[in-house]
């Protein structure tokens, strides 16, 4: 596997302000291919994520994921002291990356205007639940919160139910690759235009980031006045297409284009629905959905997953299995593209090997290689501070002393 020590982003190097998801997210894809991040944690505390969802050990298996790649740094940031060497560190980077409430870095004095007189090549991007301009800039945004405030969260379930949250961070990831694209956006346009007049901040909101993901949720009300609602596992209008039960266990079909649902039919022994004119549009299918799902759940039902994938892909329709992570760990497609990666990690006081995803996207046919899980509380503090910075083991010791780092 390809090892980025040197790989595409070897040189930049990032500062990593953020706590929980969605700032570490963004940093994480720099650190993935090859940029030094340095990531900023309180002393004796660290990323709240250490402790979410941690069964045994002192850290978390979510952090070890979301930190991985990192260099782990602890400072104080309501010190002078702690201030100053954010100043120094955003002098010698390339990236600022943060997701604090707004005005919470204009209040510590480490704002853009400061960042940018220590650097003024530095690009900054900033996380936030609302963004940091309009009504409801002030108001504290998590996820789940942006979610619902950005319409998944209505759509999200069963009609006759109140709506659900997937059960995975939508709204962090999300804004975590927009505020990744932002910083390469704006690094991009420094390099091409040679000076750094323009953009220096990219403004992400969580809500937004989600909001993105919605497709033509408003235009649907403005011209049809169409008001989505939930349906079930499905998507309005796109049909056949959801989860089939099987026969111990459970299988996504999307039958829903015009080719693929006749193979679909036919493959499921309905040849008179293959063969009807009126379902070769999409939206009569879309009111005959109900007889269309029962007639592919008579079909799956009676077949193990495996035997209705086997059948079905043969036939040229997309379906897969309803994955478990057991299922995910032994898969050999996952093995076979590098995207489940041994790692020795500390659990209760030993190292033990512990699988974690790996890196996407492939670049040149090659899956990329970990270089390291997330790293223990302040493991990288003397280095980057001591190395980098230069500051004398005195001072560091000092500092230690206060609590400062």
């Amino acid at each position: 596997m390809q090892v980025p020590e040197n790989g595409p982003l070897h040189g930049i190097r990032v500062l990593e302000l953020g706590n929980f998801i969605a700032a570490p997210m963004a940093s994480r894809i720099f650190a993935d291919f090859g940029a030094e991040v340095v990531k900023i944690e309180r002393p004796g505390v660290g990323d709240e994520l250490r402790g979410w969802r941690r069964r045994r050990g002192a850290t978390s298996m979510m952090f070890r994921t979301i930190a991985r790649n990192k260099r782990s740094v602890t400072l104080d940031l309501r010190t002078d002291e702690g201030r100053a060497i954010i100043l120094d560190l955003a002098a010698k980077s390339d990236v600022v990356i943060e997701n604090f409430r707004p005005g919470t870095l204009e209040r510590w004095g480490i704002g853009p205007d400061q960042l940018t007189a220590a650097n003024p090549d530095i690009v900054l991007v900033r996380i936030s639940g609302y963004g940091q301009t309009g009504p409801y800039r002030e108001r504290t945004g998590f996820g789940g919160v942006a979610e619902a405030f950005g319409g998944l969260r209505h759509v999200t379930g069963y009609p006759d139910r109140q709506s659900v949250r997937a059960a995975a961070p939508i709204a962090d990831t999300l804004a975590g690759l927009h505020g990744a694209i932002g910083a390469l956006i704006m690094l991009l346009a420094k390099a091409r235009q040679g000076d750094h007049s323009a953009p220096r901040v990219a403004d992400v909101a969580l809500y937004e980031s989600v909001f993105m993901a919605m497709e033509s949720l408003v235009p649907d009300y403005d011209a049809y006045g169409m008001v989505r609602e939930r349906t079930a596992g499905n998507l309005p209008g796109v049909v056949p297409s959801g989860v089939y039960p099987c026969d111990g266990g459970s299988v996504m079909i999307a039958g829903n284009s015009s080719g693929v649902f006749g193979r679909l039919m036919q493959a499921v022994g309905r040849g008179d629905l293959a063969d009807d004119p009126e379902l070769a549009d999409g939206d009569q299918r879309f009111r005959r959905e109900a007889e269309l799902d029962d007639a592919i759940s008579s079909w799956t039902s009676q077949r193990r997953p495996r035997d209705v994938v086997a059948e079905l892909g043969a036939a040229g329709v997309p379906v897969g299995e309803v994955y478990d992570a057991v299922q995910i760990a032994e898969d050999e497609h996952y093995n076979a593209r590098g995207m489940l990666q041994s790692l020795k990690v500390t659990v209760d006081g030993e190292p033990e090997e512990v699988r974690f995803p790996g890196v996407v996207p492939q670049l040149d046919g090659e899956p990329t290689q970990i270089r390291w899980a997330g790293p223990e509380l302040g493991q990288h503090t003397d280095e980057i501070l001591g190395g980098l910075l230069q500051l004398p083991g005195d001072q560091l010791d000092d500092y230690r002393a206060r609590s400062i780092i």
